[in-house]
């Protein structure tokens, strides 16, 4: 499992064995992650974007009003509550990623 695998590594570094090769690999998997949450990031915001001038709310407001239950539940207002949803982890993920390199 992954999580057994990153423990193992912990320990190694921890220990000071550490590697050159392994430091390159995790180089290039969070520049990799990194690139693809950007992207998806991306696609999430112009879907945003389509709701935002649909209904004349900031994704933001919508998400406090929706919250408070002033929006109701349509499955459009359902829809954009959950992509911005996702846009949130998905800048936390970033940032996280951001910080690492």
């Amino acid at each position: 499992m992954a999580v057994d695998r990153m423990q193992v590594l912990e320990k190694l570094y921890e220990e000071g064995q550490g590697s050159d090769l392994v430091d390159l690999t995790l180089d290039k998997l969070f520049a990799y992650e990194l690139q693809m949450s950007e992207q998806q990031l991306d696609q999430l915001e112009k879907d945003l974007a389509g709701f935002e001038d649909q209904h004349g709310l900031s994704s933001p407001e919508f998400y406090r009003k929706f919250q408070r239950g002033e929006m109701g539940d349509a499955m459009d207002f359902v829809e954009w509550a959950s992509l911005f949803q996702m846009a949130e982890r998905l800048r936390e993920r970033i940032d996280l990623l951001r910080n690492t390199l």
